[in-house]
């Protein structure tokens, strides 16, 4: 998992997960960690014209840790660690979250689904220790099957589509039409394990601790 001086030190700190996703919270998790997990009340509203991709990911990651930590620093809670993940799914340029509504669901997947290019999904991740801020994005290719209207519908009226960004879930019932991805599947659900795995001993190496 980590060097054994490092996970002794992250073991030992209070970590947040500025997050609502029970996915997310699990996943950290995996990483042997004293996590608790705050939903955060940031409307996530910013304007996807007025950022690039990554950007945009990373700095709505970040306003959910900003906002998480005012929460808690109002009620004397001062964690050591808060994490924060944003996840948007990308197809020909455009970029779909969570669907609001069914229809609103059908339609992204049927955008998604409707040819052969591939979709890319896109986490980005806030890591703030103390002082510092770490920020990053990790990307996957994903290719899905083509799907009719019907089988849209069917998927659709599961109610697996609206908790996910791109209104389907990787690690469910939507695992029947992926074709192939490209990349870290983690990321795809919502966290890259991986990537964050190597942020965090890069961030203890430099506080001190030597891998």
């Amino acid at each position: 998992m980590f060097p054994a001086d490092i996970h002794e030190e992250l073991k030992s700190l209070h970590i947040v997960l500025a997050s609502s996703s029970k996915i997310r919270e699990n996943l950290l998790k995996r990483l042997n960690l004293n996590i608790e997990a705050y939903a955060p009340n940031f409307e996530e509203d910013l304007n996807t014209d007025h950022y690039s991709i990554s950007d945009f990911v990373e700095e709505t990651a970040l306003r959910k840790v900003i906002d998480v930590e005012s929460y808690l620093n109002e009620r004397g809670i001062r964690p050591d660690m808060i994490i924060g993940a944003d996840t948007m799914v990308e197809h020909q340029g455009q970029l779909y979250g969570k669907p609001k509504t069914k229809e609103e669901a059908v339609s992204i997947l049927a955008k998604l689904t409707s040819s052969q290019l591939p979709n890319i999904v896109h986490t980005g991740v806030v890591i703030k220790y103390k002082n510092q801020i770490v920020k990053f994005v990790e990307s996957t290719i994903v290719y899905m099957t083509k799907l009719t209207r019907k089988e849209i519908l069917t998927y659709v009226d599961t109610e697996e589509a609206m908790n996910c960004a791109g209104g389907f879930a990787i690690q469910g019932l939507a695992s029947a039409f992926i074709e192939r991805i490209e990349g870290d599947y983690n990321n795809v659900t919502g966290l890259p394990l991986c990537r964050l795995r190597k942020e965090l001993i890069r961030l203890f190496s430099i506080n001190g601790f030597q891998c």
